[in-house]
C-alpha cells in the first residue's frame, strides 16, 4: 500500500509531492460521491486511477481541476493548497487537463486548437504563433493536419490533439481522463508511448484514469476506487489478477 502524506504539507515545492489529496469529500446535492479520498502523485511519475464506471473517478479529476468544489478536504499542488483557486488559476500554476470526450473545438483548425493551449501558460512561459517541434515528436500525425478542422479528425486523432493541446501549456501535472476510450488499438499504443515519452523527457507527473489494462500497467502506481473511496493501492507491478477482475473487468 502507498502511505498517504500527512495532512499538513511542507511548503517547500522541492520536497512536496506534485499532487496530494487529503480527506476529500464531495457531494452532488445530498448524494455523497467522494468519500475521504487520500491520493498522492509523486514528481515525475504516472499514477493510474482505476475502478468501474460511476465510482467517482471523473468527479475526482474535476475536483482537482477546480470544476467542482469539495465539501471537505484539501488539494495540494507542490505543497500549496489550491482548493480555493479557480480552474484558470490552477491551469496557470501548471495543471493540464484532458477531459473525457476530449472537447476539441470542431470549427477551429488543428493548429488553432493547439495554440489555444498556450492560454494556460500564464507567466510561466512565452507564447508563440508556431507549434513546438516537441509536440510533433510526440504526435507526428498532427504535423500533417495543421490546417484541418478539429471536427474532421478521427476519435484517435482528436485524442492526440487534446493531449498535445494540454502540453502546449507546459504543465507540470497532466490529468488524463480515459484517453483510450473508443479508440482503435493501434492508436492506443501510440498514445501510451507518447505519455511515457512525455514523462521521461519532461519530468512531469501524470494522473491517469484508465480501463485499458496494458495502459494501466505503464503507470508506476495505482489507486482503485469503489463507491467513491480509495479501497486499494500500490505499485502497478504488484497489480493482482483479483484486483484486475474487481476493478477493470467489464
Amino acid at each position: 500500500m502507498i502511505h498517504s502524506a500527512p495532512a499538513t504539507m511542507p511548503q517547500d515545492p522541492l520536497t512536496a509531492p506534485m499532487l496530494h489529496i487529503s480527506g476529500l469529500n464531495f457531494y452532488y446535492g445530498e448524494s455523497h460521491i467522494l468519500r475521504d479520498v487520500d491520493l498522492t502523485v509523486p514528481k515525475g511519475q504516472m499514477v493510474c486511477l482505476i475502478g468501474r464506471n460511476g465510482v467517482g473517478k471523473t468527479t475526482l479529476l474535476q475536483n482537482i481541476m477546480g470544476l467542482l468544489r469539495p465539501r471537505r478536504g484539501d488539494i495540494y499542488f507542490q505543497g500549496q493548497s489550491i482548493v480555493s483557486l479557480s480552474p484558470d488559476r490552477r491551469a496557470r500554476l501548471g495543471i493540464g487537463y484532458v477531459p473525457q470526450g476530449r472537447e476539441i473545438i470542431p470549427r477551429l483548425t488543428v493548429k488553432e486548437n493547439l495554440l489555444i493551449g498556450q492560454e494556460a501558460l500564464g507567466t510561466r512561459g512565452q507564447r508563440s504563433q508556431e507549434v513546438a517541434e516537441e509536440i510533433y515528436a510526440l504526435f507526428p500525425v498532427l504535423k500533417t493536419m495543421l490546417n484541418r478542422m478539429g471536427g474532421d479528425l478521427s476519435g484517435g486523432q482528436q485524442q492526440q490533439l487534446a493531449i498535445a493541446r494540454a502540453m502546449m501549456g507546459q504543465p507540470q501535472l497532466l490529468l488524463l481522463d480515459e484517453p483510450t476510450e473508443g479508440i482503435q488499438p493501434s492508436i492506443i499504443l501510440d498514445i501510451e508511448a507518447a505519455v511515457r515519452r512525455i514523462i521521461e523527457t519532461t519530468g512531469i507527473s501524470v494522473l491517469l484514469v484508465e480501463q485499458h489494462l496494458h495502459f494501466v500497467r505503464q503507470a508506476d502506481y495505482y489507486y482503485a476506487m469503489q463507491k467513491g473511496g480509495i479501497v486499494a493501492s500500490g505499485p502497478t507491478e504488484d497489480l493482482s489478477n483479483e484486483v484486475i477482475q474487481t476493478f477493470l473487468a467489464v
